[in-house]
């Protein structure tokens, strides 16, 4: 299995940071954290005219038809670059859940990115994100209550009516209950099983992003930080603990780009599947799964490695450090919890064995 990626993959992932790099990014995230959007909007727009809000989105509904490569490549630049936004919900999980239904008529709309959506999906997500920057919300409720992480019931979409907000960890992510309002179609449990993927896939991917960019700034710091006449990098013990970091993220990005390939192979996956096997199926789920752990596990390790390198700068909201290591703290529970996933990945390991 390859996990390089292709020319044009490489150029999207330059042309991403190239863009983000000559955006104010941090602003417009501390801007979009004190409720002030507009920034985060205009940034929008801009990645949009790049193509991608149209990566998931079929070329009959106006978008690229991309793979879930491709979104985990696109997704990783974000995360590095910390944008804030309903991302995953509008990108990685709208053309999935609503392309079998009356609100398909969205697709052309996300795909040229004049529409934001975002979901609840209880109880894996049972909070909607940024209600008050999106166009439409929508509550994914189950018909059942039989849900596990690998088994999911068969669920009804609903136009959700935003309700309290709720505080999280990272001020940029605004959460807010939803209330089920006009009943829109019924989703199988395999089309919300791959939507429940692609998005722990994007979730995972700005995971990774977000771990780099915390190794960057920390090994930036060191080198600049001088303690005893020396640069404190200099010191065996950072240089173990930075190598550690690259050591994690090292590991965590191959198990992304391969989750996303088999992924590909998922014909409940959307635009860009080919023909699957059950056993592709699980077989996908399972990667997605371990992706989204090792990837929770190295950018939690970026993060405390980059506050124990900055100090006591490091723990105030006033430096930038603080935007990447609450991003973190936040998403590492979002899109499944590292014990839910680890319990996917045993089950699907003990039910291929028989054990």
């Amino acid at each position: 299995m390859r996990f390089s990626l292709s020319p044009e993959q490489g150029a999207f992932a330059a042309a991403l940071d190239d863009l983000l790099t000559a955006s104010d990014v941090p602003g417009a995230h501390r801007a979009w954290a004190g409720g002030d959007t507009a920034p985060g909007i205009a940034l929008w727009e801009r990645l949009a005219k790049l193509g991608v809000t149209a990566l998931a989105i079929g070329p009959e509904h106006g978008g690229l038809g991309g793979s879930p490569l491709d979104l985990a490549v696109a997704f990783e630049r974000l995360g590095y670059h910390a944008v804030p936004g309903p991302w995953v919900e509008t990108v990685a999980l709208a053309p999935v859940l609503l392309r079998t239904t009356a609100d398909e008529r969205l697709l052309p709309e996300i795909a040229d990115g004049a529409a934001r959506v975002t979901f609840a999906l209880p109880p894996t997500a049972p909070y909607a994100l940024d209600c008050d920057v999106t166009t439409h919300a929508y509550l994914v409720d189950s018909v059942d209550r039989v849900d596990r992480v690998d088994r999911v019931a068969d669920r009804a979409l609903l136009r959700g009516r935003p309700g309290e907000a709720l505080r999280s960890v990272d001020p940029a992510r605004r959460l807010h209950v939803l209330t089920g309002g006009a009943p829109i179609a019924g989703l199988s449990g395999g089309t919300v099983r791959a939507g429940l993927d692609r998005a722990a896939l994007a979730a995972a991917a700005i995971l990774v992003g977000a771990g780099e960019r915390l190794l960057a700034e920390s090994v930036q710091y060191v080198g600049a930080r001088r303690q005893f006449g020396r640069a404190i990098g200099e010191y065996q013990a950072v240089k173990h603990a930075l190598a550690d970091v690259r050591v994690g993220l090292d590991f965590a990005r191959p198990l992304l780009h391969g989750a996303a390939l088999e992924l590909a192979a998922d014909t409940t996956g959307g635009a860009g599947a080919g023909v699957a096997t059950a056993a592709d199926s699980a077989t996908a789920a399972r990667e997605v799964s371990a992706a989204k752990v090792l990837a929770s596990t190295a950018a939690l390790r970026a993060a405390r490695t980059a506050l124990q390198v900055h100090g006591a700068i490091g723990y105030t909201l006033e430096c930038d450090l603080s935007i990447w290591v609450l991003g973190v703290r936040a998403l590492v529970g979002a899109w499944g919890t590292p014990a839910d996933h680890r319990a996917r990945v045993l089950r699907s390991l003990m039910a291929q064995t028989g054990a």
